[in-house]
């Protein structure tokens, strides 16, 4: 094991379980983290929940780590969790939520695009019975506050069509960044997940399909944030290339294993919570 690190401890240590997980990967997010990280850790506090939150550093350049353990000597229920290098967003959310400890493992974007405060409505869709909850924009558009430009909501869109046609996957939104799992769910599926860049969405709710989880698309406010490391045209191929890979992994049984936490018993969810 590696000595722990000043103002954050070894995950391997938690073993406890707790009711809320909060996953942000991070990667050369130090510009904006900071007020991340005060809106998230305060939101937490004010709803007196058990939970955590978990900042996984993708190999950042700048000061991301430094940030979240600045913070994490003020907040002992910050963790974070360093990436072997930089190895992609895909990467950086399973190997967070595979560490995480909660009933109920969410992960946003560090944009806050979707506000932490929408939270709730994540959490209402799992307790209503869904095992997997999915932030949407385009479920109700006129929660957007900011739109994104013509050309990558056009990108958009026609992502959207190819996933309806190679993965038979029929939301209006699997590329936002707010997600809710049951624990179960998180422990079949992410052990499976193999992409681990920009396409890792499509692959992960391709896998909740595949072993019979129930997914609700949930609307949620939405703003566009500058910043954003996606080139429609590179990003685009590689995404098509990763929606071809998924579909060539569940046709030659890559995604056959089922992993043993699929059948360990959890806890019973906690109801509805109430909104901010």
């Amino acid at each position: 094991m590696r000595p722990e690190q000043p103002g954050a401890r070894c995950m391997e240590d938690w073993t406890e379980a707790i009711t809320y997980s909060i996953v942000i990967p991070a990667y050369n997010e130090g510009e904006r983290l900071r007020a991340t990280l005060e809106k998230v850790l305060a939101y937490v506090r004010r709803q007196g929940w058990d939970a955590e939150v978990i900042v996984v550093n993708d190999g950042s350049r700048d000061n991301t780590a430094e940030i979240v353990r600045e913070f994490a000597e003020k907040d002992s229920f910050l963790q974070l969790v360093e990436n072997p290098g930089n190895r992609g967003k895909g990467y950086s959310v399973r190997n967070g939520m595979l560490k995480a400890r909660g009933e109920v493992v969410v992960f946003s974007d560090a944009d806050l695009s979707s506000p932490i405060e929408e939270m709730p409505k994540l959490l209402d869709a799992l307790a209503g019975g869904a095992d997997i909850a999915i932030g949407s924009r385009w479920l109700r558009a006129e929660l957007q506050t900011q739109r994104q430009s013509l050309h990558r909501q056009l990108f958009g869109r026609v992502f959207n069509l190819l996933l309806r046609i190679i993965l038979g996957l029929k939301f209006k939104d699997t590329q936002c960044g707010f997600k809710a799992f049951t624990r179960r769910a998180a422990q079949t599926i992410l052990p499976l997940q193999h992409i681990e860049r920009w396409g890792f969405d499509p692959e992960i709710l391709f896998l909740a399909r595949k072993f019979g989880f129930r997914v609700e698309e949930v609307p949620v406010l939405w703003g566009h944030s500058g910043g954003t490391r996606i080139h429609p045209l590179v990003d685009g191929a590689r995404m098509f290339q990763e929606m071809l890979r998924v579909r060539w992994y569940d046709l030659t049984g890559k995604y056959d294993g089922v992993s043993s936490a699929a059948v360990q018993p959890v806890k019973t969810l906690p109801g509805p919570r109430p909104r901010a």
